[in-house]
C-alpha cells in the first residue's frame, strides 16, 4: 500500500527535505493562489523593493484561477494551471523563502536548480479534477491584486489537498524518471 503523507503549512527546511519525488501528500493549512501576472507584479514589487501582498517564507503557491463559487461552495472548480508559465518569476520567489508550488507540467531546469538550492518541491494536482480539487477549498480570502479577477492572488484555506511530489528538493523529477520506468519495449 503506497503511503499519503499528511503535511501542514507552512513548511519549513525539514519538511520540505523529508519529501521524495513520487510521495503522494494531503496538504492542509494556508495556500496561495497567484498565476503568470500576479507572478510578474510580485516579481516587479521585489525589484522596485516594495512589499510583497504576503510573506513568502514557508509558504506555498497554487498555480490556480479558480472559478466563481455555485451556492454552497467556498470555491468553484479550481484546478492547476500550466506552471512553466511562472518560470521566469520562480527562482527569485525561492530565494525569498517560498517552499512549495503546485500546478501541472515541466519545470524548467532553472527552476529546479533553485529548488534544490534554496530547498522547495513541486507538487502535482490532477488536471482534470477541478471541482474536486474545490472541494478540499474550506475558505477563500483575497490578498492583493483583484482587478485580475480570478487570477488575483487569493488565500486559500485547505483540508486534505491531494497532491503529489513531481519534484523534490534533489532534482528528482517525475516527468523524466517515470517516461523511461514505464516505457514499452519496441522488440
Amino acid at each position: 500500500m503506497i503511503e499519503t503523507i499528511e503535511i501542514k503549512t507552512p513548511m519549513d527546511d525539514e519538511l520540505v527535505m523529508r519529501l521524495k519525488s513520487g510521495d503522494r501528500v494531503l496538504i492542509s493549512g494556508d495556500i496561495y493562489t497567484a498565476r503568470d501576472a500576479a507572478h510578474k507584479r510580485m516579481v516587479k514589487a521585489i525589484e522596485d523593493k516594495e512589499p510583497l501582498p504576503f510573506d513568502l517564507k514557508g509558504q506555498v503557491i497554487y498555480y490556480v484561477g479558480p472559478a466563481p463559487a455555485p451556492p454552497g461552495w467556498v470555491v468553484g472548480s479550481a484546478g492547476p494551471t500550466t506552471s512553466g508559465r511562472m518560470d521566469p518569476y520562480t527562482p527569485m520567489l525561492l530565494k525569498l523563502g517560498l517552499k512549495g508550488m503546485i500546478g501541472k507540467g515541466r519545470r524548467s531546469p532553472e527552476v529546479k536548480k533553485a529548488m534544490k538550492k534554496y530547498k522547495a518541491v513541486y507538487f502535482g494536482a490532477v488536471g482534470g479534477a477541478a471541482a474536486l480539487l474545490a472541494k478540499s477549498v474550506v475558505r477563500v480570502e483575497k490578498v492583493a491584486y483583484e482587478d485580475l479577477g480570478p487570477e488575483a492572488v487569493m488565500k486559500f484555506t485547505v483540508r486534505n489537498f491531494p497532491a503529489i511530489v513531481v519534484i523534490d528538493a534533489y532534482g528528482n523529477d517525475l516527468y523524466e524518471t517515470e517516461p523511461v520506468r514505464w516505457a514499452c519495449s519496441k522488440e
